[in-house]
């Protein structure tokens, strides 16, 4: 699969969502999407990122935006995160890294000393046509909901 480019189109893809659906980007065309990928369900940086999107969730959908929250964590495990939570969105379970891979967040994490491969937070920005409109990679939690939220009312 090849991974995406700024200014042109996402290719078509179907994952498993919450809420027993399945998430199809060719389905979602006429709304502006965000994809934004976290590294674990239920960690404080997660939360608090899932958190922001949700409390900001009415002004997206006011701009005609959809959210979706990816990680490679389980469809159980999104269940009860978006539960305790009340995400008002969906949370994609992307355990084969496919996702992760086309949108090229998988990358060595250095944790107390100790290098491994996990999911970079990062959020993308998708228009309406299903084109690639804006990234944000390495993703800072604080403010950044905001920030996205003013890259949507540019777009």
């Amino acid at each position: 699969m090849p991974s995406i480019a700024l200014d042109q189109p996402v290719v078509d893809f179907t994952a498993p969502a919450t809420s027993d659906s399945e998430v199809s980007l060719s389905a979602l065309k006429g709304n502006k999407i965000v994809i934004y990928f976290y590294p674990k369900d239920s960690t404080p940086g997660c939360t608090t990122e899932g958190q922001d999107f949700r409390n900001l969730h009415d002004e997206f959908k006011a701009q005609d935006t959809v959210i979706f929250g990816v990680s490679r964590d389980s469809i159980r495990s999104h269940e009860n995160f978006k539960a305790k939570q009340e995400f008002p969105f969906e949370l994609i379970a992307d355990e084969a890294e496919a996702l992760c891979q086309l949108f090229d967040v998988i990358k060595e994490k250095n944790m107390y000393g100790k290098k491994h491969m996990g999911i970079e937070r990062s959020t993308f920005l998708i228009d309406k046509e299903g084109v690639l409109r804006k990234e944000w990679r390495k993703v800072k939690v604080k403010g950044h909901v905001e920030e996205v939220l003013e890259a949507v009312k540019q777009l």
